[in-house]
């Protein structure tokens, strides 16, 4: 069978998000796994994925007026969306060349002579440049501009005012960072950096975590540090959640929702003889959790169970663990960089719906929790309702909890709000993220 080239992989992989609503970052990853493409053309087609998904509705503006969507031939729109974000962000690809690709492309699908439509529409696009939205209406202008729904910029507009909000919706359209932590069971910080000097891959410390580095290498695991368990891919912001446990090595940890494990990890390698728990409601995201706990040498120190989070107390007993993390399942509006496609698939609704999912979640493993334990409550998240609304409302059902200032490795003020640690994703080119400190009262109310 002939080689796919670049672009057809990348194209296969937007009608795969497109249509059957994939997740970008594992459709991404299965194109590539077997696709026998140079590291060259790899990046060139992650670029080209991620850039249309992310610029979509931008994208679509600029064709709208002059195609309509064909149901007979879904592959029309992903292949004329990928093209025009070739025109428009891509400099060093000739517009020849892009309408080449896409004419080929288009004769792989199709034997009639839809192509002649990809080609029309591509040269009517050429000939008039890009099409500036109209900054009447701001929000239809801001929506338009860096491809984010019109409800979302009303939410950031109003919650964290207009500069704050354009500041995060110009930066979650950036590639994200390639960010390591390094495994300190497995070795050193200095040794990490010996090594990548070595191997002469450019790397930057993060500004939050001390166990992070930012490189300048994309296929991360492909590094001999990463299949030997040293260093293990987590952005720098998800690490700061089982960092704030103060986890200690004899303590009986629960983390709650713990797919895929990285923070299952990160406790892990801080015990010697005490043992985490991960609990997920899905039995075969628990073997993805198995499989990095081995490659990270922690696996004796993990314990993995099937379970609804909300169901831990009643469950598995009561005043059994000294500390307890919730990583809860949220709307993920912290990780758009990195998982473009939820800003278009997410409604104000869901994140009332998951603000309940969160406050049940923290509900079902309180009483788990030892007298003097401490609870972490953490998203990826940076809505009101999913974080410090939360939280709020647990405390006023819960005041054998109390709230206290979130424990960081490195402090650092720029991403503290209070007690709670809230980090938006302008601020260091990091997911978002949200944080919080409970403690539980020695005597139970």
């Amino acid at each position: 069978m002939k080689n796919k080239s670049a672009r057809r992989i990348a194209l296969e992989t937007l009608i795969s998000v497109f249509k059957n609503k994939s997740y970008s970052n594992i459709a991404l990853n299965h194109a590539l796994k077997n696709s026998g493409l140079s590291s060259h053309d790899k990046n060139l087609v992650t670029q080209l994925v991620y850039g249309t998904i992310q610029h979509q509705i931008y994208l679509d503006y600029q064709i709208h007026d002059i195609f309509k969507e064909n149901k007979k031939a879904p592959w029309m729109r992903p292949l004329l969306l990928m093209s025009v974000y070739q025109l428009f962000f891509l400099d060093r690809v000739p517009n020849h060349a892009v309408l080449d690709e896409a004419n080929l492309l288009a004769k792989e699908y199709t034997k009639n002579n839809l192509y002649k439509v990809v080609n029309g529409v591509l040269r009517n696009v050429i000939r008039r440049g890009q099409q500036k939205p109209s900054s009447k209406n701001p929000v239809s202008y801001l929506s338009t501009v860096y491809s984010i729904p019109e409800w979302l910029v009303e939410y950031f507009v109003t919650h964290f005012g207009q500069e704050k909000a354009e500041s995060i919706l110009q930066s979650i359209n950036q590639p994200p960072q390639n960010t390591i932590r390094i495994n300190q069971k497995v070795t050193t910080k200095a040794a990490v950096c010996q090594w990548l000097d070595e191997q002469g891959i450019n790397y930057t410390e993060s500004e939050i975590s001390p166990d992070s580095l930012h490189l300048s290498y994309g296929p991360i695991n492909q590094l001999e540090l990463f299949e030997t368990g040293a260093i293990t891919i987590q952005d720098d912001s998800a690490t700061l959640a089982a960092q704030s446990l103060r986890v200690q090595p004899g303590d009986n940890v629960l983390d709650a929702c713990a797919s895929p494990g990285g923070k299952t990890i990160q406790i892990a390698e801080e015990l010697t003889t005490g043992t985490v728990t991960a609990l997920d409601i899905h039995k075969n995201k628990l073997n993805l959790i198995k499989d990095n706990a081995t490659r990270l040498q922690v696996a004796d120190l993990i314990e993995t169970q099937q379970l609804d989070a909300r169901l831990v107390s009643q469950e598995l007993g009561t005043q059994i663990y000294d500390k307890i993390l919730v990583d809860a399942p949220c709307s993920g509006l912290g990780l758009l960089r990195r998982k473009p496609e939820v800003k278009y698939t997410k409604a104000f609704s869901d994140v009332q719906k998951l603000s309940q999912i969160q406050l049940a979640i923290l509900n079902g493993v309180c009483e788990s929790l030892k007298p003097n334990g401490r609870l972490v409550y953490s998203t990826c998240t940076i809505t009101d309702e999913e974080n410090e609304q939360v939280v709020q409302a647990f405390l006023a059902q819960h005041p054998e909890f109390s709230l206290e200032k979130v424990y960081l490795k490195a402090d650092n003020e720029a991403i503290r709000s209070g007690d709670f640690v809230r980090i938006f994703p302008d601020t260091y080119r990091t997911d978002g993220f949200f944080i919080a400190s409970l403690v539980k009262s020695e005597g139970e109310q």
